[in-house]
């Protein structure tokens, strides 16, 4: 039972500090350390992927480089994390000040989203994740809030 439990604690450890790598501006090359090469990422439909997205190991390296152009700052912040066995699941809050202008939203912009995901971890690297994300609407010219406070 303790050797479970381990597991599931190295399980959780692993998925918060990919999300901090991630919330950290981490370059393609530093995520994939976390992430198996079979690795599959789903991301539900949601109010910046209207169609939602299926990303292999090669696309998730890709959009992370994307990310970086695109937010001039962001940050993961897991409210709570459990497991069982393989599978880890996150609540996360997130917020993303743009670098550029996206859609209807202007450089300086901040989104910012609530998120559930699931992972699966094996032989101590994410083989699967699953989104969803939850975006607060705000118009693009209202006054972006300090995100920090």
């Amino acid at each position: 039972m303790s050797h479970d439990r381990d597991r599931e604690a190295r399980n959780i450890d692993l998925a918060v500090r990919y999300h901090q790598a991630v919330s950290g501006g981490a370059s393609a090359e530093e995520i994939t350390r976390f992430l198996a090469p079979g690795m599959i990422h789903e991301e539900l439909p949601n109010l910046l992927f209207p169609e939602g997205a299926v990303r292999d190991l090669d696309a998730m390296r890709e959009a992370a480089e994307r990310g970086r152009e695109a937010m001039a700052e962001q940050r993961f912040e897991v409210r709570n994390a459990v497991a069982a066995g393989d599978q880890v699941a996150l609540e996360v809050e997130w917020w993303g000040r743009l670098a550029v202008p996206y859609g209807p939203y202007p450089a300086g912009h901040v989104l910012r989203a609530r998120i559930a995901a699931f992972l699966r971890v094996e032989h101590g690297r994410i083989v699967a994740q699953r989104n969803y994300d939850c975006y607060e609407t705000t118009a693009p010219d209202s006054a972006a809030p300090d995100p920090t406070h």
